[in-house]
């Protein structure tokens, strides 16, 4: 369940938003956008702002909300008056930051909690409208519940959870909206991956033939090593070990290898490609107890001895058999995830208007995306593991 105080963050909705857009032509004037008959209004939208700008001071301990000011475009002469009367002394030699720098400052800042708030806004009415076409609804009694829950949670104390709402700059309003959201993000997906986890036996057997090296084990040795600069180094060592010096005795004196001679010259479940080639091949060649080296490889000359041999495994079908329910019902649940969002954003770009200057990538008149990895503003989110349904 997520922690209220993560609510400070005002983009941090469980719908992470899809790319959407709109023409500002159809925005009303108290409005910043507008999607399909609902406005975003500047109310909403200053409110937000102020929230925003708060989380990102941190929402510092007794912080009052109206000491935090959002930058006023387009001079944001109190911005820049802030930055002026708090600015570090420059260093020895170093110019002042001019008033036309300080000026970029406040814009860039002022620009990235625009463009927060308004995904959050936006993404918000998708949420929203997507959840009343599909007949999605929340009662406020589960809304309720769930606050009631992740308030107790999070703040055992009423103190607590009072001076947090003051430090926020957030009202108990806001906050059950944005459980309203997530509790209406979480059925949506959950409608949208409903009977997407059955798994036929077919489908797991044919999973199983095309992937069994996917559920073996190799044979697998644990090893006692001392590694060397030259080989008479190595020979001294192995005349110690078989005159009865403890290995671990022998590895601390001689080894270079600081990783296993800190566990005494141990090395555990080696398996066949791990190590440098020539050690590689003569490990597993070697019988078990039998000590062996001094075996030349790039790093140095080792002399080492098989401890223990677990032999390789192969899991059968049935063994494998619910890992692979889990594993190919959560793909037929991404698969459905990845569908209705294509579907989505289509839906909802040509529904979403939004006013000049508050124009941002989840508009229809927005310029073009460049390259990104980022998850698209309105996607429903992804099942991190299989469900075990």
């Amino acid at each position: 369940m997520r922690n209220l105080r993560l609510f400070l963050a005002v983009g941090a909705i469980a719908v992470p938003a899809v790319a959407l857009s709109a023409c500002g032509n159809s925005v009303p004037g108290n409005a910043v956008a507008k999607v399909g008959g609902d406005s975003i209004t500047k109310t909403q939208f200053n409110h937000w702002m102020q929230v925003a700008a708060i989380s990102s001071q941190g929402a510092l301990p007794g912080q009052q909300k109206t000491a935090v000011q959002v930058p006023q475009p387009p001079d944001f002469a109190s911005c820049v008056a802030q930055k002026q009367k708090t600015a570090p002394k420059p260093a020895k030699g170093q110019p002042k930051p001019t008033t036309a720098q300080f000026k970029a400052q406040c814009k860039q800042e002022y620009e990235g909690l625009r463009d927060q708030v308004l995904q959050f806004l936006i993404s918000a009415q998708w949420i929203q409208g997507e959840a009343s076409d599909q007949g999605v609804k929340v009662s406020d009694a589960e809304v309720n519940k769930q606050f009631q829950q992740t308030k107790k949670q999070s703040f055992p104390k009423e103190k607590d959870y009072q001076k947090f709402l003051k430090d926020s700059g957030m009202s108990q309003s806001d906050i059950l909206f944005r459980v309203r959201l997530d509790t209406l993000s979480n059925k949506l997906r959950e409608k949208v991956t409903k009977g997407k986890d059955k798994v036929t036996d077919a489908e797991v057997a044919a999973y199983y033939n095309k992937n069994k090296q996917r559920f073996a084990q190799p044979e697998r040795r644990d090893l006692r090593i001392v590694l060397t600069k030259t080989k008479p180094k190595a020979l001294q060592a192995k005349q110690a070990i078989d005159s009865g010096t403890p290995f671990k005795t022998v590895a601390k004196k001689f080894s270079i290898d600081q990783a296993s001679k800190a566990q005494g010259g141990v090395l555990l479940a080696v398996a066949k490609g791990q190590q440098e080639k020539a050690l590689d091949t003569a490990i597993f060649k070697a019988k078990k107890g039998q000590l062996n080296g001094p075996i030349k490889t790039q790093f140095g000359y080792y002399v080492f001895k098989v401890q223990k041999v677990t032999p390789a495994t192969q899991q059968s079908l049935a063994q494998a058999k619910e890992t692979i329910k889990q594993l190919l019902a959560s793909q037929n649940q991404q698969k459905a995830l990845d569908s209705f969002v294509k579907d989505f954003r289509k839906k909802w770009k040509d529904k979403t208007n939004c006013r000049k200057d508050f124009v941002t990538q989840d508009c229809k008149n927005a310029p073009k995306p460049k390259n990104t990895t980022s998850t698209p503003p309105g996607a429903v989110p992804q099942p991190t593991a299989p469900t075990g349904k």
